[in-house]
């Protein structure tokens, strides 16, 4: 198993910046997959960012070019830097990783969630 505890949210003005920090502890070897997801009023959970093996990246449509997903191999922390931040990106960001055991059998694991707020 894995553990993942974020921190970096909070309230920003449209057009600021903010990252998000995900540390990752456990069983790190058994991770495939890294991602960063968005409750929103209203809507369905969003994949927003993704980080695979190959260290190839996903971006949803409504990030592009202003979110960026990046990780530190040594000390196995997760980021996602946002830039340019609009009133649509409100909402609480989860960090995922996704791992497969010895079962060969894949799990998606959560961080806790953090708000992040965007004001005029």
């Amino acid at each position: 198993q894995v553990q993942l505890v974020e921190s970096g949210g909070g309230l920003v003005q449209a057009g600021g910046s903010l990252r998000l920090s995900c540390v990752i502890s456990g069983n790190t070897f058994s991770i495939i997959s890294y991602g960063w997801y968005r409750d929103a009023p209203g809507k369905q959970r969003e994949l927003v960012a993704a980080l695979r093996r190959g260290n190839t990246t996903y971006y949803a449509d409504s990030v592009k070019e202003r979110f960026t997903i990046s990780r530190d191999n040594a000390k196995n922390v997760l980021y996602l830097q946002m830039n340019t931040l609009k009133l649509d990106d409100t909402g609480v960001y989860l960090c995922s990783a996704g791992t497969v055991g010895s079962d060969n059998i894949y799990q998606e694991n959560w961080g806790q969630g953090n708000q992040v707020t965007v004001s005029t």
